[in-house]
């Protein structure tokens, strides 16, 4: 199979593993159902769902996003700080055999914002030209207001031609809330 035709069926699983909406689809109708001190499972009105585990010390949550027959679609493994913060995340297919991306959050000193987040194509590194150092496939920053309040993500694709959204359907691989926190 040539490149092309392996990059567009990855787009496509792709845009099944960064569902923001997981969480806050809550409001629109979706069920959080508690499996137990660290298991949540997501169902969504169209059948999917989403089963998030836990290690017992917090440190470590497993996503894993199941279509509506039930077949296992992508995991996402990321990795907590002592607040409950993801500092990474490995996107992996179905199978968990291939990683297809990294990424690393950074969050700001004072108050503990997410601020940043950058996405790696765990496949093939890509490196810039002018320093030698592996280049995000995307990043994605984020601003707040006086209260708080964060805004939308702004998206920084540096894939050429087409938005991140547009590649891969969704702007962000953040978790809006960790299904953990009561």
């Amino acid at each position: 199979m040539n490149p092309l035709a392996i990059g567009k069926i990855l787009i496509l699983i792709i845009g099944l593993a960064f569902s923001t909406g997981d969480l806050a689809a809550k409001a629109n109708d979706d069920l959080m159902e508690v499996e137990g001190p660290n298991v949540r499972v997501l169902r969504h009105q169209d059948g999917s769902r989403t089963r998030f585990t836990r290690t017992p010390d917090n440190r470590v949550l497993t996503k894993k996003k199941y279509s509506p027959n039930g077949i296992l679609t992508m995991i996402t493994i990321y990795r907590m700080d002592t607040n409950g913060n993801p500092i990474g995340c490995k996107i992996y297919d179905g199978r968990q055999q291939q990683c297809l991306f990294k990424v690393s959050y950074g969050y700001r000193r004072s108050d503990g914002q997410l601020v940043e987040e950058r996405m790696f194509d765990a496949r093939v590194k890509r490196t810039n030209p002018n320093n030698g150092k592996e280049q995000p496939v995307q990043r994605i920053c984020y601003v707040y207001d006086g209260q708080g309040n964060r805004s939308a993500p702004i998206v920084f694709n540096l894939l050429p031609g087409k938005t991140f959204e547009q590649v891969f359907g969704v702007k962000s691989s953040a978790l809006e809330t960790n299904p953990f926190n009561e």
